[in-house]
């Protein structure tokens, strides 16, 4: 537990911030919270598609809300939330292992997208959820292995945001009181273009945990919307500063709350895709049912949705796969 310290006036290297979390407890207020900033981890996964920036900034929003909710939780395994819905974008899916993998794809349909944006617009406008989802759901689920039980929440999409979406979540769910801010840009910068996105969250803690057990219910209810109110006060541009530290950040919105950060954890792009799981995939489906997989040259092509690593299988791959199915 390292106690907030007020920040030197020269800059902090910017790498230092991105792909972490920043976990952090506002002992005044009986709140937790977590700062995460994604970048690099945001460049890799979404510019190997080529989505458009509609596409784009909705799964760097999910990206970013996904590693905070996960991050929230103690598990090993998978941590996955999944959007679908009937509009343009059908179905966004994103995923954090324990060790810190994260990945992401996005299904879309092109045409409802140019008809549900207008003439000349290209980036998802600001509430996009009704426009560009449509109805559907918003799926946490935390998977840690074939001998545990898988947890599942399910909420519909309700709310402009994806913040709103999950705080409907927290409400439904009947869990601590939380609030989230998120926000996600592709912006130019010296070295091209570059996607930072980031998620403040604020918690309210069980009495006992957070050592209030003597404080009244008002004054519980004035300290967390003390603690909403300040994070709220987190603008866009700050959130997203490459050049302002998170432990600024957090100086300027909870310095007169005694705010204690603890240990960063980094994330990184990684799927989980191989060759073998691939294997595994064809040897559940029959060998008379791969004609719709078959390229042009006749090869069997599976391509990962989240990495676009491509598998391909010739008769020879084939025979070894269904061999040792037999």
């Amino acid at each position: 537990m390292v106690p907030i310290v007020r920040p030197a006036s020269e800059g902090f290297p910017s790498d230092e911030d991105w792909d972490r979390v920043l976990p952090f407890q506002l002992d005044a207020l009986g709140v937790r919270g977590r700062l995460v900033r994604l970048g690099p981890v945001l460049d890799a996964i979404i510019e190997r598609h080529g989505y458009p920036l509609a596409v784009a900034r909705p799964l760097a929003e999910a990206m970013v809300l996904c590693v905070a909710l996960a991050t929230s939780l103690k598990y090993d395994g998978i941590f996955t939330l999944q959007i679908s819905g009937d509009g343009p974008i059908r179905l966004l899916v994103t995923d954090l292992t324990s060790d810190g993998a994260l990945r992401g794809y996005a299904q879309f349909d092109s045409w409802k997208l140019a008809v549900a944006l207008g003439t000349g617009n290209t980036d998802a406008p600001d509430g996009y959820v009704p426009k560009l989802f449509g109805q559907g759901r918003l799926a946490f689920t935390v998977d840690q292995g074939q001998n545990t039980q898988r947890y599942q929440g399910v909420v519909p999409l309700e709310g402009p945001t994806l913040a709103d979406c999950a705080h409907t979540y927290f409400r439904q769910s009947e869990q601590l009181p939380t609030g989230i801010k998120i926000v996600a840009r592709r912006a130019e910068t010296s070295d091209g273009y570059r996607w930072r996105a980031s998620a403040l969250v604020v918690q309210q803690m069980p009495e006992f945990d957070a050592g209030r057990i003597d404080i009244d219910q008002e004054q519980r209810e004035d300290d967390w919307r003390k603690a909403v109110i300040l994070m709220a006060s987190a603008t866009e541009r700050e959130m997203l500063d490459a050049d302002l530290p998170g432990k600024q950040l957090l100086f300027r919105l909870f310095h007169a709350e005694g705010a204690r950060l603890f240990e960063r954890r980094a994330f990184e792009a990684r799927c989980r895709c191989s060759r073998e799981r691939i294997d595994g995939v064809l040897k559940s489906i029959k060998r008379e049912e791969l004609a719709d997989l078959r390229d042009p040259q006749g090869l069997v092509a599976v391509t990962c949705e989240f990495c676009s690593t491509q598998y391909a299988y010739d008769e020879a791959d084939l025979d070894r796969i269904y061999a040792s199915a037999a």
